[in-house]
């Protein structure tokens, strides 16, 4: 998101009595004894009605079985006001699904969120609230507990219910692992403002623009980084979606473990000339030519598996995971709701790719095939109100979750668990030498340049803040 964007700070209430639950009593009791059993495991599990999300209803299935929620209608407090969800839609147990009512009804300060089986009377689930979510109506525990207001909108994932850390971990900030202090790390106003995603891979740091430019840098001599001066890269690279059209908003930029020669990966939200309009995509880019521009090989649209937001809230931060270490900590599938394997899937970059929406603060991990298809297979909150950076830290197997200064230049450390599920390991402030900047960008050196129990970490200003875009400071290793 450029720098003047706005961006929401949610107010953290504890309130639970706010939201009363209004599961009919007995109304069920028509139905054959199992087919009640197994609908009544759908609850209405998390709420947004108002923030930069879209009027959204998240369902989620608490049971052991699979539902099938085809033809199944969402109102709110007018018996006029129908959602009727899509033919084929099913529920996994444990899965959770999105539903955007903001076509048909919106949801309002006092208001009541119902849902029917297909025959649009038989009342399944409901609550009502009398004040607007702040961000989120959330149930906690996820489809048993009360409702409460959260903290941070979670569609699509678990709930943020306050529960903490995974791997022993603390939601309490501490001190950054570093040092407190850091430098600027590039000339004076060589890339100016949108700045955003950041990706080391030894001694070039890729950099990629909101004004759908991509930079490749190499060292500049002095600890920082200047733009390559072969191959065309002199000024960025220009991007353009497949076809040679458009305009992407590139936020993020990784790359696989087969490195740049294997394409770089591009996050972006919207096409800058339809900029009121999401495009939430994974674009790959061949970057071996001289030319001036870049032609995206591949799209990975996924605006249509997502909870809407706006069109300046969507994709910010993207990274790549190899399938061994995901496979090694016993990582869980949540599109099977067992342990992830890779042969289930076609071919694929042999990882799986994990991005960050800025206006939720949720994580996805996809794996994305060659032939352009996708699966989700992973749904779960940063933690945070704001995602704009993410990145894989292989040696310490953790995952990188950045926000600006939205949330106060927080990053937040996500480990996989005993269950196989991402959950918080870590809570950082920013160095305390650091000003508040709009810090879109994070990257982190390998393991190679680690000396004496230290590694250079970088970050990218998207406000170019003094004239300076990129910055440089340490973290253990």
């Amino acid at each position: 998101m450029t720098a003047s964007a706005g961006f929401r700070r949610p107010r953290v209430l504890t309130r639970f009595l706010v939201a009363v639950p209004l599961l009919a009593v007995g109304a069920l009791a028509g139905l054959p004894p199992a087919h009640a059993a197994v609908a009544g495991d759908v609850r209405i599990n998390e709420v947004v009605t108002t923030g930069g999300v879209n009027d959204s209803i998240e369902l989620y299935n608490k049971g052991t079985a699979t539902v099938d929620v085809s033809g199944w209608v969402l109102k709110d407090n007018d018996k006029d006001h129908a959602y009727k969800i899509a033919s084929g839609t099913t529920l996994a147990p444990g899965a959770y699904r999105t539903f955007d009512v903001s076509g048909e009804f919106g949801l309002g300060s006092d208001d009541v969120g119902r849902l029917y089986l297909a025959d649009g009377t038989t009342q399944v689930d409901g609550f009502s609230w009398s004040e607007h979510s702040d961000p989120s109506w959330s149930r906690c525990p996820d489809g048993t507990g009360a409702f409460k207001q959260a903290a941070t909108v979670t569609l699509g994932g678990p709930n943020d219910c306050g529960t903490g850390g995974g791997d022993g971990g603390s939601t309490t900030p501490a001190a950054w692992p570093g040092s407190s202090s850091v430098a600027t790390a590039d000339g004076s106003n060589v890339f100016g403002q949108d700045l955003s995603g950041l990706y080391q891979e030894g001694g070039v740091l890729w950099g990629a623009q909101n004004s759908g430019r991509l930079w490749r840098l190499v060292r500049d001599g002095s600890g920082g980084w200047k733009p390559d001066t072969v191959g065309g890269w002199s000024s960025g690279k220009t991007l353009r979606l497949p076809g040679g059209s458009g305009t992407p908003d590139s936020e993020g930029v990784t790359l696989t473990g087969a490195g740049s020669a294997a394409g770089a990966f591009v996050a972006s939200e919207r096409d800058g000339g339809a900029s009121g309009t999401s495009r939430l995509s994974v674009l790959k880019y061949d970057v071996s030519g001289s030319g001036s521009s870049l032609t995206a090989a591949k799209e990975w649209n996924l605006t249509s598996d997502l909870p809407s937001t706006g069109s300046n809230l969507g994709l910010e931060g993207i990274t790549w995971i190899p399938d061994t270490a995901l496979t090694a900590a016993g990582f869980k599938d949540a599109a099977t709701g067992a342990a992830y394997d890779p042969a289930r899937y076609s071919s694929h970059s042999g990882g799986v790719f994990f991005v960050g929406v800025e206006g939720t603060g949720m994580i996805y991990g996809y794996v994305l095939a060659d032939s352009g298809s996708y699966t989700r297979i992973a749904s779960f909150s940063s933690g945070m109100s704001g995602v704009m950076e993410l990145q894989w830290e292989p040696q310490a197997s953790r995952l990188w979750a950045v926000c600006d200064d939205g949330c106060d230049g927080r990053h937040h450390t996500l480990k996989i668990d005993t269950t196989g599920v991402f959950t918080t390991a870590g809570v950082f402030d920013r160095p305390s030498g650091m000003p508040d900047y709009n810090n879109e960008g994070f990257s982190l050196a390998g393991a190679d340049e680690c000396v004496a129990g230290t590694k250079p970490v970088y970050w990218a200003d998207d406000s170019n803040d003094g004239g300076h875009a990129l910055r440089r400071g340490t973290i253990t290793c």
